[in-house]
């Protein structure tokens, strides 16, 4: 570390990887020094296509499993703040700022914080509306509870993310396969699942909440609308989002809902992403983050509204009086902002997208990426990780966003995608 870099205020961020470069260079445009930890030795699976870029840090420490160890690596540096830049690296965050007595979730509810049977229970203490719901660990108490139950169950891995190993269940057989595939495996962070947590369906619109906190009052920063089709064996995936205004009478609704489920899991201080369905009998939580929203969120957040996340989480912690004297300030949609995902029905090696450009002569059209590119292997679309496509829509009429929303849809499909002449498809 330079005689420059000790001058600095300085920022550790646990698991900082490419998802959340946007605040690693935001406190580094503050004016600070970031130094990384990384809470596994190996570079976990969701993260091994981009992991990190070096240049970013003034240091890279990584934990080897001795906390004292790698507390006493980061108190080197006199941080400010010690947060989580992923979903796997809240509970180490929170135990690394409570040792350095630095501003933090503390780590009593640490493992409701990430644990999603945990979470979901922690909701229901507090007296809010939370899932029915059970952590399986055997295929024949998981049958006989979803008999008992009825209807539909989800069953998703405990500790996992990006709706990685989700699956909609209609009757205790398919539960029980379900189980039985998803117990044993590895989830997206490369982490033994040791078993599954199945949950009642949960019927309405869902709604993506995110959020910056700091001494316990929360700030609302953005809502997002998901839409969602039944497509490759998934009733429930989510294709597109939608950013909405706070002035739409569902948010209310939803932040109160949502700052409960805050302080039912302790988040006092920095940003957070909260996942609820708008059903019938009212909002009801479907999972929370202790951290910032992936999938390019904050950045579209950024475009809509004139700020995000990022900001604010940056003020939170740099500035408390000033995020103090904002906190609470509805948001308002300058342009409406969409964001899709292709579902691809085919696998095999893509040899080229059919109709890229009918999408970016489309009036909304902002900015389109391609995690899948010709030459690689493309898979059907399953979950949040498996977009094969992603186009950004940006304008300042709500309907004219929701139109080229609709002809994305009437695009996509398998004429979309060309394979490689020795590349059988499958659909």
């Amino acid at each position: 570390m330079t005689a420059a870099n000790q001058s600095k205020p300085c920022i550790v961020m646990v698991d900082a990887y490419a998802a959340v470069r946007s605040l690693v260079l935001e406190f580094v445009r503050q004016g600070c020094s970031v130094v990384r930890v990384q809470s596994t030795r190996e570079v976990p699976f969701v993260y091994r296509a981009a992991p990190h870029v070096p240049d970013d840090f003034v240091a890279d420490i990584v934990h080897e499993g001795d906390t004292a160890a790698t507390a006493d690596a980061v108190a080197a540096f006199s941080p400010l703040a010690v947060i989580s830049g992923g979903e796997l690296g809240v509970e180490l965050a929170d135990l690394l700022a409570q040792r350095l007595g630095l501003p933090g979730n503390g780590t009593a509810l640490s493992a409701a914080r990430r644990d999603k049977h945990l979470m979901v229970e922690a909701v229901r203490a507090a007296g809010l509306r939370a899932a029915r719901q059970l952590r399986a660990a055997d295929a024949d108490e998981l049958a006989a509870w979803h008999r008992a139950l009825g209807g539909r169950v989800v069953l998703k891995p405990p500790r996992s993310a990006g709706g990685q190993g989700v699956s909609f269940c209609d009757t205790p057989q398919e539960s029980v396969a379900a189980f039985r595939s998803l117990a044993p495996a590895d989830d997206v962070f490369s982490q033994p699942n040791r078993g599954a947590v199945a949950q009642e369906y949960l019927p309405g619109a869902e709604y993506m909440v995110n959020t910056v906190s700091r001494d316990g009052r929360h700030h609302l920063c953005d809502v997002w609308r998901t839409a969602r089709v039944s497509a490759n064996g998934v009733v429930d995936l989510c294709d597109a989002l939608l950013l909405i205004d706070s002035a739409e009478r569902v948010v209310e609704p939803l932040r109160q809902y949502a700052f409960g489920v805050l302080d039912a899991l302790g988040v006092r201080h920095g940003p957070a992403h909260v996942e609820i369905r708008m059903t019938p009998a009212g909002p009801c939580l479907v999972e929370a983050g202790a951290r910032m929203a992936g999938g390019g969120i904050p950045a579209a957040a950024g475009l809509g509204i004139g700020e995000s996340q990022v900001e604010r989480t940056v003020e939170a912690y740099l500035r408390p009086e000033r995020f103090h004297a904002r906190a609470g300030t509805p948001y308002r949609v300058r342009r409406f902002c969409a964001i899709a995902g292709m579902v691809s029905p085919v696998q095999g090696v893509l040899s080229e997208y059919r109709g890229i450009e009918e999408i970016e002569a489309l009036e909304s059209f902002h900015a389109l990426a391609t995690p899948v590119k010709p030459g690689q292997e493309i898979r059907r679309t399953v979950d949040d990780l498996t977009y094969p496509v992603v186009v950004t829509l940006l304008h300042e009429l709500e309907e004219v966003v929701q139109r080229d929303l609709n002809t994305i849809r009437h695009l996509d499909g398998a004429a979309f995608y060309a394979l490689d002449r020795g590349s059988a498809p499958q659909s």
